[in-house]
């Protein structure tokens, strides 16, 4: 028997770091969405508690550090599973590079593993457990465009945002998500009206959803990775309607009306970046 799960790249329309919380994680505002970038993941029964992760990405750990590792033991030990799984993983979404690519490949494996081993388990509880591997995973259980506040844990569903093409790119530099968040001075921070970018999804109004884009974030991994500042700068200069980085970076996105337009894009920074895309929103 064989399953196979794709775990599609997030972006974030809009992010906003609101406060620091007692716990040490940050109180969030986001509104994100999924996009056709996605990494693929094939599950196949072992019949011991063995986990055997293969993939095409060199440089990832296949141990105990791993998203998708962590998130078999949780439901090997949660639900008494003394089952194992091979999983083959291939890597399509940039690593580090704030699209969400190890979050959704642990919410692929929850998703994947409740049809192997016929946990029966609804997306609410998938969603509980994902909370425990990081904070972007409940969000990824289902990937539909939301907002999603509290430390990622919080999701409400949102219509699906207007039609338009995402063309995504990534500088040739990976940023640790904990490290962007440990420069947070949230006094200095600027904040997106996520209230606008929501209400422009319910509206359907494209042009003011884009508009409103924003991420607290990017000053501050701007600062670091001077490179994202001008990729944004390009981003507009070839013409998107809008542009913004996603998540702790360094990746921007930009959204296009057409898709004459999203290609100018595309072409025009194909000399600058190893990794760009034009894709759809899911």
């Amino acid at each position: 028997m064989e399953l196979i799960e794709k775990a599609p790249a997030k972006i974030n329309l809009g992010l906003d770091v609101l406060s620091k919380r007692p716990d040490g994680y940050h109180e969030l505002e986001m509104i994100m969405t999924s996009i056709d970038l996605a990494d693929r993941l094939t599950f196949q029964p072992l019949p011991t508690k063995e986990i055997e992760i293969v993939t095409n990405c060199s440089f990832l750990p296949l141990d105990k550090k791993n998203n998708i590792y962590q998130t078999v033991q949780l439901l090997q030990q949660n639900y008494g599973v003394n089952e194992g799984v091979r999983i083959h993983l291939q890597k399509e979404i940039p690593v580090a590079a704030g699209l969400g690519g190890g979050s959704s490949d642990a919410a692929a494996t929850l998703r994947g593993l409740n049809r192997l081993w016929q946990l029966n388990l609804p997306m609410t509880e998938l969603e509980q457990l994902g909370d425990a591997i990081g904070t972007d995973v409940p969000y990824c259980v289902q990937g539909k465009t939301s907002r999603v506040t509290g430390r990622g844990e919080i999701v409400t569903t949102l219509p699906p945002i207007p039609p338009c093409w995402v063309v995504v790119a990534k500088p040739k530099v990976s940023v640790s998500t904990g490290k962007i968040f440990k420069l947070v001075a949230v006094e200095e921070l600027y904040h997106p009206n996520i209230s606008a970018i929501e209400a422009a999804i319910l509206e359907q109004n494209y042009f003011e959803m884009v508009n409103h884009l924003g991420n607290s974030l990017e000053p501050v991994t701007a600062k670091r990775y001077p490179q994202v500042h001008l990729l944004k700068e390009k981003f507009m200069q070839f013409g998107a309607d809008g542009a913004v980085m996603s998540g702790s970076g360094p990746t921007v996105f930009g959204l296009c009306h057409k898709y004459s337009r999203a290609k100018r894009v595309y072409n025009g920074l194909k000399g600058f970046c190893d990794h760009v895309s034009i894709v759809r929103t899911l």
